[in-house]
């Protein structure tokens, strides 16, 4: 197992750190500003099964599968089968190390025609870190990780709506012995409807209308020091989507599924300064407000509702901090799956662009999907040239759709 050195464990702990930075501020510049917007326990937002990874990383509106926890549970009271349960693997920066990935395990029941319950878990795991001093001198082994665990509740409002609840419990243990962090905890919850027409008569065809929302992980923020005057934001998101199935004929159909995302996560303020001088510009030793312990203050309910309208460049910003995906899926027979996706997001709020595709097999009772990623954008991607590997088990009784 190859070891990795504690500059990785800094890609991931930024976020937690990003309330103690400085902004540069270079004599005679203008003052800077960093438009994209970051948040504790990154790890959410990291799509953990192939399916999803294969479409472009979404979830909220595609069909009902054993994954729906992490996306949309409201779909659970959808699914064809009365139970399920799924396992994923996904490895991640394996560029740079062979030891840390991303697990998901899930588990739905329809308890009735009009209800389910669902449960999952998401563990990531950095692998092992090797410690050392100054001198090189070795110091020990540490083995940082964060995981979730969750259980939500979907009930039918309709033959054709349903919504769910879930609650989310995060722990993030990121400390390196003798940093003077701690592991961070909190709660979450979501809050997730979803429709599904019944079968729509066309001229040569039929279909199938699909919707989906969820507002996910809505809860406290987090601290790695133990102090709130240094807390992070979770990765509250608002998920939108729609799907429409084309059903050809008794063996083929294709669905094309677009969605987008926004964190409800409050815009970073634009620091102010002192003008001294009188003439409306920065000039170098006038005194400047980062405006951190300001963005610290926002709370985090009342950040969700601030994050619609705060952009500092105004409408244009703000919808920039929106990302979508398309994506398609081809089902032959109902046992074997074609996969495209592509994902967007703005240059200066993440500039991750990236295509995905994938296939799926489905035999019995089983199904076994894989994903692949390719970066398009300047950002390198942790999951480029990545396979991505779902199981799923689908067992009890049938449920049929009109």
């Amino acid at each position: 197992m190859r070891k990795i050195s504690i500059a990785v464990v800094s890609l991931f702990t930024v976020n937690a750190a990003f309330a103690q930075q400085e902004l540069p501020m270079p004599d005679g510049t203008p003052l800077s500003y960093n438009p994209a917007i970051t948040t504790g326990v990154s790890f959410l937002t990291i799509t953990p099964d192939a399916r999803s990874g294969a479409l472009g990383d979404m979830g909220v509106a595609t069909s009902a599968d054993a994954f729906s926890q992490f996306y949309n549970p409201a779909k659970y009271a959808f699914a064809e089968k009365q139970q399920g349960f799924a396992l994923s693997y996904t490895p991640y920066m394996s560029k740079i190390a062979s030891d840390i990935s991303l697990m998901g395990v899930s588990y739905y029941n329809r308890v009735n025609e009009r209800s389910a319950i669902g449960t999952s878990l998401r563990y990531f795991t950095l692998g092992e870190i090797t410690l050392t001093n100054n001198q090189g001198e070795f110091q020990g082994v540490e083995k940082p990780n964060e995981f979730s665990v969750d259980v939500s509740y979907t009930i039918k409002f309709s033959d054709n709506f349903g919504m769910a609840v879930a609650g989310r419990y995060i722990s993030s243990n990121l400390r390196l012995r003798g940093d003077g962090e701690t592991a961070a905890n909190t709660f979450a919850v979501d809050v997730a409807g979803y429709y599904e027409s019944d079968r729509i008569q066309m001229s040569n065809s039929e279909g199938r209308l699909r919707a989906g929302f969820n507002f996910q992980n809505m809860g406290p923020k987090v601290s790695y020091t133990g102090d709130t005057n240094f807390s992070s934001n979770i990765p509250t998101t608002l998920r939108l989507g729609v799907g429409y199935d084309y059903i050809l004929d008794n063996y083929n159909t294709v669905t094309f599924y677009g969605e987008t995302t926004k964190l409800m996560v409050p815009s970073n303020l634009q620091p102010t300064f002192i003008d001294a001088n009188g003439n409306g510009e920065y000039d170098a030793g006038e005194q400047v407000n980062s405006r951190f312990q300001e963005y610290r203050d926002i709370g985090w309910f009342s950040g969700m509702f601030k994050s619609f309208g705060d952009a500092p460049g105004g409408f244009g910003e703000e919808m920039r901090e929106f990302t979508w995906s398309l994506g398609a899926e081809y089902w032959y027979q109902n046992s074997f799956a074609f996969r495209l996706g592509y994902f967007n997001e703005a240059e200066d709020k993440g500039a991750r662009k990236f295509a995905t595709l994938g296939a799926g097999f489905k035999y019995n009772i089983v199904n076994i999907d894989v994903s692949y990623l390719l970066a398009t954008g300047k950002v390198q991607n942790p999951l480029e040239n990545t396979l991505r590997f779902s199981l799923t088990f689908n067992f009890g009784r049938d449920y049929y759709k009109n």
